[in-house]
């Protein structure tokens, strides 16, 4: 489709820093560090505990701080290599690595509730003893260690999705301690040892659940989907609404690089009367105060061109785009298209 590119100017006057240099919160980083310490230092002691006493939901839980460790380690490496800035060959930078982290997190949650079930089972088939005294101590000791890991990473950006996956990884290990003392107090009185294995079934049944919603984001993030609070419909709609220069607007792709940085690419066609560097500094002024988008590709689509099809529409088995989000107005039709139909291309970004 013929059209021109409005080369905008990057300076102060467009309200934001179009910079591919990273921003990695030191904030976020130190925090990660100072819970792997702590967690890596109590799971050596709460291994030695689950063999001492005996206990599958020590050792389940123990087995969790492990891959806790582990996640904290690389969420922590993650965020070190997320600093590196943008190069030639990686012009967006390395931030991809803080999401790939948060996936190979939510992965190893998946392996950890499939131990837990199987040992689980061989210790409903094959019960043996438990010492519940050591195993209330060692799993109390652990709880609180698990609070305070828990503090320090919730008070750092919740919402970044390598976070959240070390947070996720720590709440089911507080789960752990809490059914290994619940276990410790039911075997110490009653001397039914069953509930060991089946609360740990428990546990790994809610690890489960979290495990799946962590691996859904950060897939939704890989493929490059559109963000829940700027999804295309509503940035082609707001634009319209807000932006009186503006004719149309076609082509919208929306995506983000890491949690919370989200960039976009959209074509605009500006009135007859409109200055074009004007309109491309009020819709970029809009996607920041609306949708948080502070970098944005606008092209100009002039009103004398043609409208094509979004190569990234789905296409009939003849090759024509078919129904994608709005169609494109017929060459003979008028020069401004009706704003109800926003145009043949708004997605999130394809791979």
């Amino acid at each position: 489709m013929p059209h021109s590119h409005h080369d905008h100017p990057h300076g102060h006057d467009h309200h934001h820093d179009h910079a591919h240099v990273p921003t990695v919160g030191d904030d976020n980083q130190r925090k990660v560090l100072i819970a792997f310490l702590v967690t890596f230092a109590f799971m050596v002691v709460e291994v030695a505990g689950g063999l001492l006493s005996g206990s599958l939901a020590l050792l389940a839980d123990a087995g969790h701080m492990l891959t806790d460790a582990a996640a904290l380690a690389l969420a922590y490496g993650a965020f070190r290599f997320g600093k590196r800035a943008a190069d030639a060959k990686r012009t967006f930078g390395y931030l991809r690595f803080e999401v790939i982290a948060a996936l190979i997190n939510a992965i190893t949650l998946f392996v950890i509730v499939l131990w837990i079930v199987i040992e689980a089972i061989d210790r409903f088939r094959h019960p043996g003893a438990v010492l519940a005294g050591p195993m209330f101590g060692v799993a109390t000791i652990g709880l609180f260690v698990n609070l305070l890991v828990f503090w320090i990473l919730s008070r750092g950006d919740s919402e970044h999705v390598n976070i959240k996956g070390a947070v996720l990884h720590v709440l089911g290990d507080l789960l752990g301690s809490v059914a290994a003392i619940a276990a410790a107090v039911v075997i110490y009185f009653t001397g039914w040892t069953p509930i060991d294995p089946l609360l740990s079934v428990f546990v790994a049944l809610l690890i489960l659940y979290s495990a799946w919603s962590l691996l859904r984001h950060s897939l939704h993030i890989l493929l490059e989907g559109a963000p829940e609070h700027a999804q295309p419909d509503a940035i082609a709609s707001h634009l319209r609404q807000t932006v009186p220069e503006l004719a149309n607007v076609r082509h919208v792709h929306v995506w983000s690089i890491t949690s919370g940085r989200v960039l976009a690419t959209l074509h605009v066609e500006p009135r007859a009367e409109a200055d074009p560097r004007r309109l491309v500094q009020a819709v970029e002024v809009e996607l920041v105060a609306r949708f948080g988008i502070a970098h944005a590709t606008v092209a100009i689509d002039w009103p004398e061109t043609e409208a094509g099809a979004c190569h990234l529409a789905p296409h009939d088995d003849a090759g024509h785009p078919v129904g994608h989000a709005g169609a494109a107005p017929e060459p003979d039709g008028p020069t401004h298209p009706d704003p109800a139909h926003p145009g043949p291309c708004q997605q999130g970004r394809p791979p």
